[in-house]
């Protein structure tokens, strides 16, 4: 398989050092601003991230707006340690967090919006390909955990967390803001236009007040089809809503409710293919695929957090539900519509979930030397996974008729239920030294089946069960240097759930879980009277028991455990106000990620790095603001990021293929008049770099046997893109 190459480990390591001195500079002078307290609730209560003692990352509503990013693949840039892949489309991506990312079906990192988790915990949802990504108009900011959460947060967050935190609704006057955007892409031949609102208005002055929001955009195409000779055939629109209730009756008294709905809908993946030898198709951005490739996802969740005062201790509940429902499509003329005599033939994966999900927790008083959490968790999801591959006439292009088709029709409908309790505290022995600890015992049972029918498969109707216990912890000492400086370590550890297993004869019935456990020291500083902030950690993991989807002799996929991994690095960030108006920073990860031990279902070998994991990323920004007159407020800044090269997968069939390493250049200015108008600019991607955010064998569009091309499947870089937008606040 190939091997890491091309390290450029002296850009990302100078532009540190840069930062480093900077900060000591600062550090040495008397600002006349700081930067400001960070609030998160990461750790489900409200806390400084100065005094969380876990690697957390901010990103503000506001930075992704100011910057023209809509999506995870630009948040990234903002995470270090962070990275997503993409199958072309919002909601077709894969996050990692220091070096951990999927090889099975299920995710790694957890997704919550406020205090609801979204997503399934099943291992045959695709969850680890299919991820929830908001847009940003809502959104107040991003919380990124990094590192195992299994304690507060359980299943699927072994590699961390990403908590949306949307914005509140006000309680004592008016607000509003709607704006439209006009985005021009190189290489796409139309404008596109997105527009947003949100409105938020007292209904019971300092009691209740509600929100409403909404937000469109149209995905930008240009991806040609050589195929078929059209142009720009990657086309789409990604649009959502949200009605927000809160309630505080008393200050010790809250009820927040919210209801929310995001589709996307796109004609084809923005993905072009290289030939085998790594040649783009028709020299360019370009596909080759035969039949469409539609992806359409809907997103609804319900959810209502109660939260009472009950002395000096507070009663949180929180409710969930949420129907989520995807549709893929791949074409598969090329490997089954070859194998079947020049058919054309294409797979569609529909996936429909249910998950209702209850949380109660006892929160203590901050304020005492010993503060706890008490909490229970209940989750209940149905999901109803199906595949159906169809054929079509060649001359026509209509389905053939029965008994050709279908082809072959595979339904995996499975239940997923969880119960879990868990306890959090932190003890203060004194006023420097502090050590927390979490536990949380959890339950899973699982019901699942496997029909198959059509033409290719004997009719069969197979039931699997499971159930598992699974205990985690953290352990962290606190080391309070002073009221701004802290240092920690940690000790963590988290799982994904197993579950039952395809039914083949030969294969065990089910797949347990895999397990991780994290070991992290960590330091975090406010300099020079809050000019300066500086966050740091390193860290090993060590997982064991992965989780891999594999491909059994009679073409069906399952999972299987197999053998083992570790991760581990240094990572950090520094942010400095060098002037009153002039903000600049630094994030940079280093992760060295790989197998420990042989996996003898892919083929790879204990010393291959594991994927979707560059050795080295990292991000250098600066922001200036000042005013001009009492009615006018400019904005100029822009962001530089690096990321190395990665893998697509370890094994060594059909070949894992590297992705390079990349460099982009995002700048954006903006002017508010009268506090009311703002007028934006952004370009992306300056430089047009043409790297590759993904770069994998694309199985479905490569022709079976060892005489067929492999065609290569690359998600670009987005091309050089220009956006400018009009706001309105009031």
């Amino acid at each position: 398989m190939n091997k890491h190459r091309g390290r450029n480990s002296l850009t990302v390591a100078g532009a540190v050092a840069l930062a480093l001195a900077a900060a000591a500079a600062g550090a040495q002078t008397t600002p006349t601003a700081n930067l400001g307290e960070i609030i998160v609730t990461a750790q489900k209560r409200a806390e400084r991230i100065q005094d969380v003692p876990v690697a957390v990352s901010v990103v503000s509503g506001s930075q992704l707006v100011d910057s023209g990013s809509v999506q995870l693949t630009d948040y990234a840039a903002y995470v270090p340690g962070m990275y997503v892949d993409s199958g072309g489309s919002p909601g077709q991506s894969t996050i990692s967090l220091r070096g951990i990312g999927p090889m099975g079906s299920s995710a790694t990192v957890g997704i919550y919006i406020d205090e609801a988790p979204i997503g399934s915990s099943g291992i045959y949802n695709s969850t680890s390909v299919l991820t929830f990504d908001l847009m940003p108009y809502d959104v107040e900011r991003i919380e990124v955990l990094r590192g195992p959460q299994g304690t507060l947060y359980g299943a699927s967050s072994i590699g961390g967390q990403l908590k949306y935190v949307t914005v509140a609704p006000a309680l004592d006057e008016f607000e509003g803001i709607a704006g439209i955007e006009a985005v021009d892409v190189t290489d796409g031949s139309d404008t596109d236009f997105n527009y947003g609102a949100r409105i938020s208005l007292p209904l019971v002055k300092d009691s209740l007040g509600m929100s409403l929001s909404y937000a469109r955009r149209e995905l930008p195409a240009y991806i040609d089809n050589v195929q078929t000779g059209e142009e720009d055939v990657n086309e789409g629109t990604q649009e959502g809503a949200r009605l927000a209730l809160l309630w505080q009756p008393n200050e010790g008294t809250s009820v927040n409710l919210s209801a929310f709905r995001q589709e996307v809908d796109t004609d084809f993946n923005t993905q072009f293919m290289e030939d085998e030898t790594g040649a783009p198709i028709g020299g360019g951005l370009s596909t080759n695929v035969i039949l469409p490739e539609p992806f359409e996802s809907r997103y609804d969740q319900y959810s209502a957090t109660l939260s009472f005062e009950l002395g000096s201790v507070t009663l949180t509940s929180v409710t969930s539900y949420s129907d989520v429902e995807f549709s893929v499509t791949q074409d598969t003329s090329r490997s089954f519509g070859a194998a079947l005599g020049g058919l054309l033939a294409d797979i569609v994966y529909d996936f429909d979930q249910k998950k209702l999900t209850q949380e109660i927790r006892l929160t203590s008083s901050a304020e005492n030397r010993f503060e706890w959490m008490l909490g229970a968790f209940y989750t209940d999801e149905d999901n109803d996974v199906g595949q159906l591959l169809t054929a079509y006439d060649p001359g026509t292009g209509e389905p053939l008729p029965a008994p050709i088709n279908p082809l072959a029709l595979i339904s995996l409908p499975n239940e997923y239920q969880e119960y879990a309790a868990f306890a959090n505290g932190t003890y203060m022995f004194t006023d420097a030294f502090h050590l927390s600890a979490g536990l949380r015992y959890a339950r899973n049972d699982q019901e699942f089946r496997q029909i198959l029918t059509g033409a290719l498969f004997p009719p069969s109707d197979d039931p699997g069960a499971s159930d598992e216990d699974v205990v985690t912890y953290s352990v962290s000492p606190e080391w309070h240097i002073s009221e701004d400086t802290m240092a920690y370590a940690r000790v963590a550890t988290g799982y994904r759930p197993g579950g039952p297993n395809v039914f083949i004869p030969g294969v065990p019935p089910t797949v347990d879980s895999d397990e991780m456990t994290s070991y992290e020291i960590g330091v975090k500083s406010s300099l020079a009277g809050g000019a300066v902030q500086v966050e740091a950690a390193a860290f090993f993991m060590d997982w064991d028991d992965i989780q891999l989807a594999v491909t059994f002799p009679n073409g069906l996929g399952g999972l299987a455990n197999s053998g083992a991994a570790e991760s581990q690095g240094i990572e950090g960030s520094v942010s400095w106000l060098a002037g009153e108006n002039f903000t600049v920073g630094v994030n940079a990860a280093y992760t060295e990620a790989e197998l420990t031990e042989d996996n003898p279902e892919t083929g790879a070998q204990a010393g291959d790095r594991l994927p979707r994991t560059p050795e080295w990323s990292g991000a250098l920004f600066a922001d200036y603001v000042f005013e001009t007159g009492s009615s006018l407020a400019w904005q100029f800044g822009g962001m530089l990021r690096y990321v190395g090269d990665r893998i697509s997968d370890p094994t060594s069939e059909p070949g894992a293929v590297t992705a390079g390493s990349y460099s982009t250049l995002d700048l954006h200015a903006g002017v508010t008049i009268i506090d009311r108008w703002t007028i934006r600019a952004f370009a992306r991607n300056v430089t047009d770099d043409d790297g590759a955010i993904t770069r994998d064998v694309d199985i479905e569009n490569s022709a079976l046997g060892p005489a067929g091309p492999d065609f290569i499947g690359v998600v670009p870089v987005q091309p050089r893109t220009f956006g400018l937008s009009v706001e309105l606040a009031f």
